[in-house]
């Protein structure tokens, strides 16, 4: 008898228990710094399994396969198979009917940016965005957020700062884990 074919059903058990794991970490920890009663100058460590598993549980419909990762301190890329017409729709954005046609279909998706933080704000600063073999910079980019992510989320903030509130003083965001430390209360 042999146990080969019980090998890959354990992996996959390992992995989605790991991931339940992870998901429960990255709870506890963001319910910490919410909690508003963190000190000035501790820092919360989450780990890029624990951020991959909250991004997960955080999904709209027609976004899936995420996967977060820092490629150099402050530089993160995210990648997804995204159905941007999909994902409007469950926004409560009707694209109109070019847009609709442009945006139709799963496309994988990779998004990098440069996040700076510091005294209680950050800015996102996106590099670049990749839609299926298409890179979109410049004004094509500038469309793209202006039509099609600020409808869908009209709090997102690219470009320009933002309080990051909680007592947050800053990111230290590293390739391994994002380290968030808590400043004086305002």
């Amino acid at each position: 008898m042999t146990y080969r074919p019980i090998l890959p059903i354990l992996l996959s058990i390992s992995v989605a228990v790991a991931s339940l794991d992870d998901l429960r970490n990255a709870n506890r920890k963001i319910d910490e710094i919410k909690s508003d009663h963190l000190r000035p100058g501790a820092a919360v460590t989450l780990t890029l399994a624990e951020l991959n598993a909250w991004a997960v549980s955080q999904l709209p419909s027609g976004v899936r396969d995420t996967h977060l990762r820092v490629d150099s301190p402050g530089v993160a890329t995210a990648t997804a198979k995204v159905d941007l017409a999909m994902v409007s729709r469950a926004k409560g954005f009707e694209p109109g009917w070019l847009l609709s046609k442009i945006l139709e279909g799963e496309r994988p998706v990779i998004v990098t940016a440069r996040i700076e933080s510091s005294h209680g704000t950050a800015i996102v600063y996106v590099r670049r965005v990749e839609i299926g073999d298409l890179e979109i910079d410049g004004k094509t980019l500038e469309m793209l957020i202006d039509h099609v992510l600020l409808p869908i989320y009209p709090n997102a903030a690219v470009g320009r700062p933002f309080d990051l509130g909680h007592n947050i003083d800053h990111f230290d965001i590293q390739p391994a884990a994002v380290h968030v430390i808590i400043g004086k209360p305002k």
